[in-house]
């Protein structure tokens, strides 16, 4: 056995506290010097943020937000202005670069691109860092065949990277990234570039990996549905700075930053029907009725409340949109519903809601008795009209 351990890190530590951090930012800016004429560039500023030990914590921002140059500084690709990164406790930029080597081969990485070698087989590709270490051919083979059945490529061990498909070829990434056995494993953009079933096969994977050998994952996308296919934390940056960071359902079901609110529009039901954004007016016309958007989470996600409100205050509720789905494996549903404009009646039906533990916000006012004057008339069995 050569000076390369095979077995897991902390085989020979003792316990230790599952909310202990891995990494942390602690007050950490990062400032690009100027090039020619352009001034000093500020791409992280006053950054706190905590990875803990076995955790999958997701941090997502728009293009330029600082995604990149954050994972970037963990691993010492890059050197923080102000503040530091620490690793297991260790201050990374204040390591020597052979003690940096070192701990950069307790950090995986994969990458939106995958970055593998055209020359090389599935094997020789996952290989590639056990031999950069200095392993024995033995040690090799004994840690590549494991990893190969783990990402479920048994099949394609001596297939060349263009032989493969795009999940394919990030399924070597991520054995490949495991190799070293990390502590921690950094994941850039590593779905971007894949199609939404191969990407949800993607983060399976990484969710057992997760599992199954309590490695902590700190993963940077622009894509709402990965941290909430995987995560159970998150945090938003934009501009450099982090605006919110949280639990991933409290942080979908109740978001606070406008940042947040634009990646979550979509992702969490918040984002209104084409026909009813288009219509939706701030004040009450002749007609109208008021719209409000109902949040369920958790218990109380499946209440039959339009029933209950129907019976209760003897009103019809229409339905203008709505989903029902699970976030971080916890039920939450979103429901759009116009209701008579009464003043008394909004306060009663909205006290109604809030008593049992769900959100209600009033979004303006929509007339509805338009579209049944204008909808074509129908004969039913009866011979009746009727409006849809």
């Amino acid at each position: 056995m050569n000076a390369l351990s095979f077995h897991p890190p902390d085989a020979a530590q003792p316990p230790q506290a599952a909310d202990e951090a891995v990494v942390r930012f602690e007050g950490v800016a990062k400032t690009f010097a100027a090039r020619g004429r352009q001034t000093a560039v500020a791409a992280l500023e006053d950054i706190d943020l905590t990875v803990r030990r076995g955790a999958i914590l997701g941090v997502i921002g728009r293009s330029g937000a600082g995604k990149s140059t954050l994972i970037r500084l963990v691993n010492g690709l890059e050197k923080p202005t102000a503040g530091r990164v620490l690793v297991d406790g260790t201050d990374v930029a204040r390591l020597p670069e052979k003690d940096l080597r070192q701990l950069r081969r307790s950090i995986g990485m994969i990458f939106q691109h995958f970055n593998l070698l055209s020359s090389r087989t599935v094997y020789d590709n996952i290989a590639l860092p056990l031999e950069i270490a200095g392993a024995s051919r033995e040690d090799i083979r004994q840690r590549v065949d494991p990893l190969i059945e783990l990402v479920g490529l048994a099949d394609k061990r001596s297939r060349y990277p263009a032989e493969l498909s795009g999940g394919q070829k990030q399924r070597v990434g991520i054995a490949r990234a495991l190799a070293t056995r990390p502590k921690v494993l950094l994941s850039d953009e590593a779905t971007s570039a894949l199609d939404p079933e191969t990407t949800r096969s993607i983060l399976d994977l990484l969710a057992t990996i997760n599992a199954e050998l309590k490695l902590t994952i700190l993963l940077i996308t622009h894509e709402m549905a990965v941290i909430r296919g995987i995560a159970r934390d998150v945090a938003v940056i934009d501009n450099g700075r982090i605006v919110e960071k949280g639990d991933v359902f409290d942080l979908f079901t109740r978001p606070r930053h406008p940042t947040t609110r634009t990646f979550l529009a979509a992702e969490s039901g918040r984002a209104l029907p084409a026909y009813v954004a288009e219509r939706l007016t701030e004040r009450a016309g002749p007609g109208s009725q008021a719209v409000l958007r109902i949040i369920f989470r958790g218990s109380h996600a499946t209440d039959p409340v339009l029933s209950q409100i129907t019976r209760t205050f003897a009103i019809d509720v229409n339905i203008l949109g709505g989903t029902v789905d699970a976030i971080a494996g916890r039920p939450f549903g979103t429901l759009i519903v116009a209701v008579p404009d009464e003043a008394d009646l909004l306060k009663r039906v909205t006290a109604f809601l809030t008593a049992r533990g769900l959100d209600v916000e009033a979004l303006g006012f929509i007339a509805l008795e338009a579209d049944r004057a204008s909808a074509p008339a129908a004969q039913n069995e009866g011979g009746h009209s009727h409006v849809a």
